[in-house]
């Protein structure tokens, strides 16, 4: 039998490691190809590494719990033909741990930069990523944190150990005891991004005791992470909202007439979300400046336009996959891009590039039947369109031989933009934009 090396897969640019949830098969186990080996987490993403050939899964490298630098070998697979080989790095289905709160998501490339790089030799040890933002989270302090036992290589502490301090810790069981000195400064996570340098890395409110009929819940990791992005995008940008109230009418009246005839032809439902992203696109390429980032002093102006687009997962967080290069795609293909990445993401197959690197986000807060909201910036974008529910309403329309009271679809459109860098007039004129574009939808439009 040939022996192939199982490699931990690349997550994306900025994460090094990642962490070992749980082994999925165990020696001796036959593997399909492309069939889960191990769950892994980073402080992005939870995946499923997938084997890249059939055979049986040999020598376990690493236990769970264990930190993996990517590119380390992480079991051997062995196969029936050939001889020794390493597997490609697969790339893994990103799991419901990039999520967002109302489709309202944070990228946390800035945040996390120092979260998602090897930390060495802090107070003589070694801790990881993940070990030391569960502290921060926690507030456990670096002299609380070296006094935990570690039962990873060369004792070093793992999340599962963290994790079972904080258990023991809030259950109330004796744990290794902590030199009496000086209060120890809680751990914080040192970033890039000049405007949270001078910030904790986690806002806690005031301690409390509840009162009353309650229930205490826990925030497990995924809610802990989009409190940690939405607080600081708050901090970062300086969030404005403009509203604009668009008539939908033609958009609403074309997509009814040719939907039936769009899904013989492509084989895809026509939502109304390719058809928000079209009209986005245009106005992008009409005001270049809101396509860009902050960095320091510095605008960096986009080229590429990479829509974010909001979709639930069955856990009830969202998600937010992106459509990179936007603009090179038509309508038809706007829509089989937009349906693929919504059926992916429900069934946690999204891989790591596909929810990273947008430059502008789009949330359908309508789907929720909500008919405006004020989203919150994704960093490091400058601004967010939140599109409402489209209602039926009387409205006036203007003829040549007067003004006339109808019955319009109308809907809401609410553009969050960070003022630091868009004044009003832009942010103002951009939804305009977007809301012209919809409005002036040829009725007539061939598919």
């Amino acid at each position: 039998m040939a022996k192939v090396e199982l490699l931990m897969p690349k997550m994306g640019e900025s994460i090094m490691e990642a962490t070992i949830l749980k082994w999925l098969k165990k020696p001796g186990d036959s593997i399909a190809l492309d069939e889960a080996v191990l769950e892994i987490a980073t402080d992005k993403v939870d995946s499923e590494v997938p084997s890249p050939v059939a055979g049986i899964l040999g020598e376990l490298l690493f236990k769970e719990g264990d930190v993996v630098p990517v590119g380390g070998v992480l079991a051997i697979i062995e196969t029936e033909s050939g001889t020794a080989a390493v597997a490609p790095v697969a790339t893994p289905a990103v799991a419901a741990a990039a999520p967002v709160a109302a489709a309202m998501p944070v990228e946390t490339a800035n945040l996390a930069t120092a979260l998602t790089t090897k930390v060495e030799n802090v107070g003589g040890r070694f801790y990881s990523p993940l070990v030391l933002n569960i502290a921060s989270q926690e507030g456990i302090g670096m002299q609380e944190l070296e006094a935990i036992a570690g039962t990873g290589n060369e004792g070093r502490v793992t999340k599962k150990d963290i994790l079972q301090y904080v258990a023991d810790k809030k259950a109330g069981k004796s744990m290794a005891p902590v030199a009496a000195t000086a209060p120890a400064a809680p751990i914080t996570a040192p970033t890039t991004a000049p405007a949270i340098e001078a910030a904790p890395a986690v806002v806690k409110a005031p301690a409390s005791t509840p009162s009353g009929n309650v229930e205490i819940l826990e925030m497990d990791r995924m809610r802990r992470m989009i409190a940690e992005n939405m607080v600081a995008s708050k901090r970062i940008s300086a969030h404005v909202t403009s509203f604009v109230e668009a008539d939908m009418t033609n958009v609403v009246m074309w997509r009814d007439k040719v939907k039936k005839e769009f899904e013989k032809r492509y084989g895809e439902k026509l939502t109304f979300t390719p058809i928000f992203i079209e009209a986005a696109v245009k106005a992008i390429q009409d005001f270049p400046m809101i396509n860009v980032s902050v960095d320091g002093s510095n605008l960096i102006i986009k080229k590429d336009i990479n829509i974010g687009m909001a979709a639930a997962l069955p856990s009830g967080n969202l998600i937010v996959p992106v459509i990179h290069n936007a603009d090179q795609y038509n309508l038809a293909g706007l829509a089989k891009r937009v349906n693929d990445l919504a059926n992916r993401a429900r069934n946690n197959k999204l891989k790591p590039d596909e929810i990273q690197g947008g430059t502008y986000t789009i949330s359908n807060v309508g789907s929720f039947g909500n008919v405006m909201g004020t989203p919150i910036i994704p960093q490091p974008q400058v601004a967010i369109m939140a599109v409402g529910a489209i209602r039926k309403k009387p409205a006036v329309i203007e003829t040549e031989a007067g003004d006339l009271i109808g019955i319009r679809s109308m809907m809401f459109l609410s553009h969050s933009y960070d003022h630091r860098v868009v004044d009003g007039a832009l942010g103002g004129m951009f939804v305009r934009r977007m809301a012209d574009y919809l409005e002036q939808w040829d009725i007539n439009r061939p598919i």
